[in-house]
């Protein structure tokens, strides 16, 4: 069985998956400087074929680690931004988009003060609270049309929990 260690979440790793939303670069003063804005952290994109937006919050419960990640899925009409309400970090795994190749499957912490938007048609599987049950904010897409692919991996791959101190 193939196993999957989560690694670091940064701006440069995750480039290819998607946006890390957190504070970062010169924030510009606001509200006649009693407040900070880090401006554009993420490029949204989710009107397509008649989407619109929706804001939503999700509880996720921890797993038993070793996890073992059977399935991934993508939204190909639409980004899907995830931002942690509950002050603890969450793991998420995802690949590439495009056609699915199960090798291509990399693994990341996101700490409590970073949030993640993926990008349209990047593969992933949802996203693994760590710690107790955690509360998130999603933003994504909502239409009448389907915009979820699913596949179930030829071989689970075992995922450890995170290193300490990640």
């Amino acid at each position: 069985m193939r196993e999957l260690r989560p690694k670091p979440l940064t701006a440069q790793a995750f480039a290819r998956f998607g946006d890390v939303i957190e504070a970062r670069g010169a924030p510009l003063l606001i509200n006649q400087g009693h407040a900070k804005r880090y401006h554009d952290l993420a490029t949204l994109d989710l009107l397509a074929d008649g989407g619109r937006t929706t804001v939503s919050v999700f509880h996720s419960t921890p797993p038993a680690f070793p996890f073992a990640i059977r399935e991934m899925e993508r939204h190909p009409k639409s980004t899907q931004a995830f931002m942690p309400l509950s002050g603890r970090p969450f793991v998420v795994v995802v690949a590439p988009a495009g056609a699915f190749d199960e090798h291509t499957i990399e693994a990341f912490v996101v700490s409590p003060q970073q949030g993640i938007n993926l990008h349209k048609g990047v593969w992933h599987h949802f996203n693994l609270a760590l710690e107790a049950e955690s509360a998130f904010l999603v933003i994504d897409r909502d239409a009448a049309d389907e915009n979820t692919d699913a596949v179930t991996l030829s071989a689970p791959i075992l995922l450890h929990a995170p290193e300490r101190g990640l």
